[in-house]
């Protein structure tokens, strides 16, 4: 674990903002190289890693979705040198004030700097004694107003700037949504590149996810997979979140459950686990899932469909959290899952006309 603790620390150093992904699209590949048999940017600028299979041609194959997108911000407006900012992907400002950032101005320059909230007395009435709203809060950067305006522009983007930090056997950092993703394929793709498998295997990191599930519904539908699996964060247990909707850090991987996900591929990874003797989750989503899997389900004629996610803490913060062996865990049994698929395993999951 110790070679993917490094490339997870090395992927939340990059900030690679939801439609800004170059940043950290260059460390996947470079980790994903020695693994695939080629690798391809999609227009939109997902990532595209083919690990061919041994089976006849024309070959089934299984698409395998991490988004690399992060949520951050976007400078709106400046007023005497300071920065007014709106999110990127859905952040919850409690946890804002004091954080320190980077504003990434033109050319590739970049200045750090703080987001910080006004004087309480300052604040009208309604937003005094409670959380400060996004609105409300700035980012100084410490230059003057004059120098503001020649360096930082409307639009600029502002990412987290924090290292990942080693807590026990969890890592706590920014972008671990879904970065944390990214290094269970990686494993996986570690793990299946010593076992002879027949499906062809894409792993995807896609774009846009946080915002638009854009790069999801375009790989999937340029690589027409025969399945798709959509591998994600969900909410962990914590303080103050102890209910049905949370799941334990370091006890497996969580298995979507509703109309996103298609109940017979469901099964079939529930019996990979039980192979593995390995604990895990149900999670009901009874909506969309949130995640890639909402693309990936629909796009061209459609894909049997799964979700497999991460427990993580402090979802859509600075201060995520994520166990490292349920990273570990999530890539074994995508591994024993993608062994195990043969020439019959579509006859398995196929939908079947009751009789009358």
């Amino acid at each position: 674990m110790t070679k993917s603790k490094d490339l997870l620390k090395k992927l939340v150093s990059a900030p690679g903002l939801s439609g800004n992904e170059a940043s950290i699209r260059s460390i996947v590949a470079d980790a994903w190289s020695p693994l695939v048999d080629d690798l391809t940017t999609s227009k939109l600028g997902s990532l595209h890693g083919l690990q061919r299979g041994l089976g006849k041609e024309p070959r089934p194959s299984i698409l395998l979705a991490t988004h690399m997108d992060a949520i951050g911000l976007m400078v709106s407006s400046i007023t005497d040198g300071f920065l007014r900012v709106d999110e990127i992907g859905g952040i919850d400002p409690r946890v804002l004030p004091g954080q320190s950032v980077i504003v990434h101005g033109a050319g590739g320059r970049e200045f750090p700097g703080l987001i910080v909230q006004p004087p309480e007395h300052t604040l009208p009435d309604h937003q005094r004694n409670s959380p400060v709203p996004l609105e409300s809060l700035w980012v100084d950067t410490g230059l003057s107003p004059r120098q503001v305006a020649r360096r930082i522009q409307l639009g600029d983007l502002v990412s987290f700037d924090s290292e990942a930090v080693e807590i026990g056997e969890t890592l706590a950092g920014h972008s671990l949504d879904n970065r944390a993703s990214i290094v269970a394929l990686t494993e996986a793709l570690t793990l299946l590149k010593k076992r002879p498998h027949d499906w062809d295997v894409w792993a995807v990191a896609t774009v846009q996810e946080e915002e638009t599930l854009g790069g999801a519904r375009t790989s999937a539908f340029a690589l027409r997979p025969t399945l798709a699996i959509a591998i994600d964060v969900t909410w962990a247990k914590g303080p103050g979140s102890s209910g049905y909707e949370t799941f334990a850090m370091n006890k497996g991987p969580v298995l979507a459950w509703g109309p996103n996900i298609h109940p017979k591929l469901f099964h079939e990874l529930k019996k990979a686990a039980d192979r593995l003797e390995m604990d895990f989750k149900t999670e009901p989503v009874p909506g969309m899932s949130g995640t890639d899997a909402v693309s990936l389900q629909v796009a061209a004629s459609g894909a049997p469909t799964a979700v497999i996610s991460i427990p993580l803490r402090y979802m859509h913060t600075p201060v995520e959290m994520v166990h490292t062996k349920d990273i570990t865990r999530v890539a074994r049994l995508l591994a024993e899952f993608m062994a195990e698929l043969d020439d019959e395993f579509l006859d398995k999951i196929a939908w079947r006309k009751s009789k009358a």
